[in-house]
């Protein structure tokens, strides 16, 4: 009986991540690489009706969509547990949007350099909402790529916003993405507190 804490054990807190982008970008894939349960996907196949809505330039393979959330677990500890929730693309699911962000600690926005635009309603969504966010430039074997300027300068965004190559099928690019993330919150988080203090 010596020697054994009475105590029951805190349960472990959850910390809640989104991953945005456009349509096709690669959401569902990087919440699966990196999800250590069977990630719970709400896609849905792609029919004759979505023609002339969901544009597929760039990536005419493209079969399913995302029409709710992606959702993964990842367990960093027995006291922390990092939940990732992928948004859906379309713009006519981004009613969905704030439900699935409320309570996030911060954001991965991803890239397709074939269809930049795509993402600029994402980094808008974040900016606006003050939520610390990374982008995660998403290479595929058949795109060129292009040098971490090139894309910034693309996307036309501060100096200050961190860029990182990423390839969403493969986990441990996966997490460099989510280490990338972390160090970013930690980094707004200190600020914060250091200018909280002048006062």
């Amino acid at each position: 009986m010596f020697g054994r804490s009475s105590e029951p054990a805190a349960p472990p807190i959850a910390v809640k991540i989104v991953v945005g982008g456009g349509f096709g970008v690669g959401k569902t894939t990087f919440v699966s690489a990196i999800s250590e349960i069977e990630p719970l996907i709400t896609e849905a196949e792609m029919t004759e009706r979505s023609i002339g809505i969901d544009d597929l330039s760039g990536v005419s393979g493209k079969t399913t969509t995302t029409v709710a959330l992606d959702f993964g677990r990842i367990t960093l500890d027995e006291s922390l547990l990092l939940y990732l929730f992928g948004t859906p693309g379309q713009d006519r699911f981004a009613f969905l949007w704030d439900d699935l962000v409320d309570g996030a600690l911060g954001a991965i926005v991803l890239v397709d350099t074939r269809r930049v635009e795509d993402c600029f309603n994402t980094i808008d969504y974040f900016e606006e909402r003050d939520l610390p966010f990374v982008i995660g430039v998403n290479v595929f074997d058949t795109t060129r790529r292009f040098a971490l300027h090139e894309v910034r300068e693309a996307l036309g965004v501060d100096p200050d916003v961190r860029l990182v190559e990423c390839d969403a099928r493969y986990r441990e690019s996966v997490k460099n993405v989510l280490v990338a993330l972390t160090e970013e919150v930690l980094m707004q988080q200190l600020t914060k507190q250091r200018a909280g203090s002048t006062w």
